[in-house]
């Protein structure tokens, strides 16, 4: 993996992690990916994780003060880190600490707020009143922990391809769902499926 400062091999300038896991958490993992046999990591700077949470819907809260990005993007990952390991434990059928994730969740202040939706209904939802970063991510932080202790993690998969690392949360009617995407990966595999079976 390559360091905060530097862009890690097969990175480019702008690139994005495809939004193919169909859960907050499998997205968090799939900002580290598999190109050309190097892992790819799209958190290469602070504002890239801005960007990436903004995606999801997380913004720093009103009136905040501006986030430290270096920090942000140590914290990040740290919480990434935690979340593969945390996610592959629980895969196996047992996590062995949790207290590294409790802290970021101490560490996640919010407060109820009623809002409007955007048909102008009532909605209650919770407004981060806390420091910075820990607002930001303490919603990664929450959704982990809700997958953790309440999700089916029969359901949380990893792409069957041999070539590829991404997760995700198989939410198919059968559930048997077996590639990150169908487009990339499972046509990768039928056709070196196909070749292998035609030079047979």
């Amino acid at each position: 993996m390559a360091d905060a400062g530097n862009q890690p091999a097969g990175a480019e300038a702008g690139a994005v992690a495809a939004m193919l896991g169909d859960h907050l958490v499998m997205d968090m993992l799939n900002t580290e990916a598999r190109k050309d046999n190097s892992v790819v990591d799209y958190w290469r700077s602070g504002e890239d994780v801005l960007l990436w949470l903004a995606q999801h819907g997380i913004h720093l809260p009103d009136q905040a003060a501006p986030v430290n990005q270096a920090a942000l993007l140590v914290q990040a990952k740290a919480l990434r880190t935690l979340a593969r390991r945390m996610v592959e434990q629980r895969k196996q059928g047992h996590i062995k600490d949790i207290e590294p994730l409790n802290a970021y969740l101490d560490a996640y202040l919010s407060a109820p707020h009623l809002e409007r939706d955007a048909q102008g209904r009532l909605a209650l939802a919770r407004r981060a009143r806390g420091e910075a970063i820990a607002s930001l991510l303490g919603p990664l932080a929450q959704a982990l922990a809700q997958l953790l202790a309440e999700d089916d993690f029969a359901l949380v998969k990893q792409c069957e391809h041999p070539d590829c690392i991404l997760w995700f949360y198989d939410r198919t009617k059968a559930h048997k769902r077996r590639w990150c995407s169908m487009a990339t990966c499972g046509n990768r595999f039928k056709a070196a499926q196909f070749r292998k079976k035609s030079s047979g």
